[in-house]
């Protein structure tokens, strides 16, 4: 049998609709899976002893301890690797995948004194470059790891990297820095997006999409045309990824039905009430795993919400009026219980999105998940003491059998972030001497 893959791509009225590898088809033989790599982003650190084992009854610790360490080259000799055991109440969502993560604690980073706590911990996270180092920026911001990966990765994909956005404010209340973690380089951003019907339309849709409407609708006299020809197994894995863009299809519609309600009303809410919150993060999330699925990038990074940004989100199911994350993490006494069920419902909406990576079978029967490296992380230690030391980091899947799973790794202290981007970037491929400030990899995670 012979089925052009690119033709079908191509559809009916110049609808595109990309496709997950399918051994049925005569000119996608198979071959090496790619490793992917996403970052999932959470602002304004998190509460310490409801994240980190043996914490939860500790007081937190002031200043950057780990930080001024760091800066004067001295480390801890305190190192461990262990089996990733009992699971802290923040870390709970992850029980049913723990065999698949790691636990990473102790890696920080250092502080460039002279700018602002909140925008130098985003829009630094992903560069990690020595503080003074950037002579013509006032943060030590360079060009980001997922740029740096995806010149490397990028050639073979529509989109060299894709930048998602979860912020549906118009306030404008912060600067830039504080609301993104992807930058081309110094003063140089990767705008995201934060809308899933735009993130929906930059990777499927054409023109002719825009004009008559659903792409599925306008692809599906081909696919009925395909399915017909595909292996048993294939077709249901085709089946299952149609069914994964028909729901989103209809979850944006249902979103624009929504906001068309909204403007009839004299009733003013604000932007991020048209959708539940963990609805709109779950919505751009299977957008984001669908690109990689696809093979429309291989590098992505999703970004929770922004750093500092007062305007308060009606986190659904948790609270009956909107609150604000940055408010509450500097009123630790009286909103604990408050902050502590927001960190776990950001961990919901990660371990969600893990769980769906690992749902989603591959060519050589492995799982998405574990042909990627998807990192949930923040970048400070803790929002009220604004630490930049011993940083809340988990790394889902194993990018394709490079790194181990299932351990907790504690670094020494003064141990920086960017070893373990080294060590994501080296096992996307890169043959990297060192990236910014690094001293080496997390050789506890490697295999081989």
């Amino acid at each position: 049998m012979n089925i052009n893959r690119r033709h079908f791509l191509r559809g009916i009225g110049g609808a595109t609709l990309a496709l997950p590898w399918l051994e049925s088809l005569s000119d996608t033989p198979k071959k090496t899976i790619p490793t992917r790599m996403a970052h999932f982003y959470v602002p304004i650190g998190v509460v310490r002893r409801g994240f980190f084992p043996g914490e939860e009854n500790d007081i937190i610790p002031k200043g950057n301890l780990g930080n001024l360490m760091h800066s004067l080259g001295e480390q801890s000799p305190f190192f461990s690797v262990e089996k990733l055991g009992q699971l802290t109440p923040t870390l709970k969502p992850l029980e049913a995948i723990k065999g698949k993560v790691n636990l990473i604690t102790g890696m920080d980073r250092t502080f460039q004194d002279g700018t602002d706590v909140h925008a130098q911990c985003a829009c630094c996270y992903l560069s990690s470059a020595a503080p003074y180092s950037v002579e013509q920026s006032a943060w030590p911001l360079d060009r980001t790891l997922d740029h740096v990966v995806g010149d490397h990765v990028g050639h073979q994909t529509a989109f060299r990297t894709l930048e998602f956005g979860c912020n549906p404010h118009q306030d404008n209340k912060e600067s830039i820095y504080f609301d993104n973690i992807s930058w081309y380089g110094t003063g140089h951003l990767a705008p995201s997006i934060r809308d899933p019907r735009k993130m929906f339309r930059r990777l499927f849709s054409t023109q002719e999409t825009l004009r008559f409407g659903e792409v599925t609708d306008l692809v599906l006299e081909d696919a009925r045309w395909l399915k017909r020809r595909l292996g048993k197994n294939d077709q249901h894995k085709f089946e299952e990824y149609f069914e994964s863009i028909r729901m989103i299809e209809q979850q944006m519609e249902r979103l624009g039905v929504m906001r068309d309600a909204l403007t009839k009303s004299d009733v003013q809410e604000p932007p991020e009430s048209y959708l539940p919150r963990g609805e709109f993060l779950r919505l751009m999330g299977e957008l984001m795993v669908v690109a990689l699925q696809t093979g429309l990038t291989h590098v992505a990074t999703f970004m929770v919400g922004p750093e500092r940004w007062d305007t308060p989100y009606m986190f659904d199911g948790l609270f009956d009026k909107p609150k604000s994350h940055h408010g509450m993490s500097h009123n630790q006494t009286e909103d604990i219980e408050d902050l502590l069920r927001v960190d776990q419902f950001h961990m919901e909406q990660f371990a969600y999105l893990v769980e769906k990576m690992d749902s989603i079978q591959e060519a050589d029967g492995r799982t998405l998940l574990d042909h990627t490296l998807f990192t949930y992380g923040s970048g400070l230690g803790d929002g009220s003491t604004h630490q930049y030391n011993d940083l809340p980091i988990i790394v889902a899947g194993s990018g394709g059998g490079a790194l181990r799973t299932g351990l907790h790794v504690h670094s020494p202290e003064g141990t920086p972030l960017a070893n373990l981007w080294l060590t994501q970037a080296r096992a996307m491929g890169l043959t990297l001497e060192r990236f910014a400030d690094s001293q080496g990899e997390v050789s506890a995670l490697r295999i081989g």
